[in-house]
């Protein structure tokens, strides 16, 4: 099943709407989708290698335009929304730790994590509830990104035939590689912070969002 799921989706990764697709996909997952936008995206560039910086363009600014929405989720409708939806997602118990850090660390975390496997939606909603300076949010959003999606994108441009002979030859043992990808952008959230022993311990601490805001 995994093989035909594979060679359907690679049908669809060269279809003349492929691009709006993978457009889509990245503006929900940015705000509410849970499912990450990486696969399609590597599958379409080994679909097509020369599009892989093109595709990751799209993705880039996609994602940046529904981290807009994320923020607005946050910053406006976190009460209503914004709880449901990080119910949803099981990331109600990391939300309390992520607004602290980033209202700890602010510009420089939020792009350094936001280029890591932790659920974007989660940093933008987030960004949003603390209220961080719209500007550079987007400017944030903008490097994390980019380079979040360029590292498919030009590792595919490159060596895209033979990552493709790989994947085709050991499509089990690729599919186990991004679990355990995704497995650990979840586990990383609980790192949210990385260094700064103090403020890591606060925030490790936090379990109520009415202690940050």
């Amino acid at each position: 099943m995994l093989r035909r799921l594979y060679d359907w989706t690679m049908a669809k990764a060269v279809h003349p709407h492929a691009e709006w697709w993978l457009a889509l996909f990245c503006f929900v997952e940015a705000s509410f989708f849970p499912v990450p936008p990486h696969p399609l995206l590597g599958i379409m560039c080994l679909a097509e290698p020369k599009k892989a910086i093109r595709f990751a363009m799209i993705a880039t600014f996609a994602s940046v335009a529904g981290g807009m929405l994320g923020y607005a989720i946050g910053y406006g409708l976190y009460d209503t929304l914004g709880t449901q939806i990080l119910a949803a997602l099981g990331l109600t118990e990391s939300f309390p730790k992520a607004a602290c850090y980033l209202n700890e660390y602010g510009f420089w975390i939020f792009v350094a994590k936001g280029a890591t496997p932790i659920p974007f939606k989660l940093l933008t909603i987030t960004a949003g509830f603390i209220g961080m300076d719209l500007m550079r949010f987007i400017a944030g959003s903008i490097i994390s990104r980019s380079i979040s999606f360029l590292v498919v994108g030009v590792l595919f441009r490159l060596f895209g035939a033979p990552i493709k002979a790989f994947i085709d030859k050991y499509l089990g043992l690729a599919t186990a590689g991004f679990v355990a990808l995704v497995l650990a952008g979840f586990a990383a959230i609980t790192l949210l912070g990385g260094g700064g022993d103090q403020a890591g311990h606060k925030c490790d601490a936090v379990t109520h969002v009415e202690a940050i805001k």
